[in-house]
């Protein structure tokens, strides 16, 4: 064998291995995709827990409805609760107003009760909708979004926890938005897994979780989030009509992620919390 066939065979060898190489890279991202297997379905009151809910470090959840809106808080204006979170212990609240509403609140509560409000008022363009409140996983920054089909989840400082967040009776500016590559519709809530990932509920026609990946961390500079299906949210009732998805949480501690599903009327009293697991 020639010096140049031998040359041309480690050439040849060379390239077959990257080949292999950049085959084996792509099967190993394809199969890392997060995959989601269903686990149980408990059932609350929806009047106090179709709304959305969230884990406490301990694992027990809060759960918000209609009926938790207090009352000191309606009679000011705030008829609806969103999607909560909580974080270092605080329970964060999404609140909006009426159809005449030009601003949006954010309440944020302690262990023992105090609750401190925090609110927003309304930039040009933006909708009066305040569907849930999710913090990053650094506790710097806080997550929400508006109604109908959007190409953007609005980003806040963190009352309380971030240093730039104004004080209370201040108003509450926008941060970096995150910018969608693909529209969304109907978001009822979402919640991080990681610093670069959000899952959220979406009660478009499909119902169905949303998965955000993050180009980085949040930081208060506008970020895109790219779109895809994590899965569709099962429909089951013995009531035949139109379902509701509602609030999302992930307990990272734990490692379980719940949504809910509202039923057709009569059914929808009852709300059903569905169970996942990753992988």
């Amino acid at each position: 064998m020639t010096r140049h066939k031998k040359r041309h065979k480690r050439r040849s060898a060379l390239t077959l291995a990257t080949a292999l190489g950049a085959l084996t890279l792509g099967a190993t991202t394809a199969s890392a995709a997060p995959t989601w297997t269903e686990t149980g379905t408990a059932h609350v009151n929806s009047l106090t827990g179709s709304q959305g809910l969230a884990s406490r470090a301990d694992g027990t959840l809060v759960y918000r409805g209609l009926g938790s809106v207090p009352l000191s808080l309606r009679v000011a204006g705030w008829t609806h609760v969103g999607d909560p979170d909580v974080a270092r212990g605080l329970t964060f609240d999404a609140y909006q107003g009426g159809d005449s509403a030009t601003k949006k609140m954010f309440a944020v509560t302690t262990a023992d009760g105090k609750r401190t409000t925090y609110e927003h008022a309304l930039d040009p363009g933006e909708m009066l909708n305040n569907s849930f409140a999710a913090v990053s996983p650094d506790d710097q920054w806080l997550v929400s979004g508006e109604w109908g089909t959007r190409d953007r989840l609005q980003v806040f400082p963190a009352p309380v926890l971030n240093p730039s967040a104004p004080r209370p009776g201040t108003n509450l500016p926008q941060a970096g938005q995150i910018s969608l590559d693909k529209p969304v519709t109907n978001i009822q809530g979402c919640d991080f897994t990681d610093a670069t990932h959000l899952l959220c509920s979406s009660d478009a026609t499909t119902k169905e979780v949303l998965d955000i990946a993050l180009d980085r961390p949040l930081d208060g500079r506008p970020v895109t989030g790219h779109v895809t299906s994590a899965f569709a949210i099962p429909q089951r009732s013995v009531c035949k009509g139109t379902f509701e998805s509602e609030g999302i949480d992930y307990d990272a501690t734990r490692g379980t992620l719940r949504v809910q599903m509202v039923p057709p009327s009569p059914c929808l009293v009852t709300t059903s919390v569905i169970s996942y697991k990753r992988g």
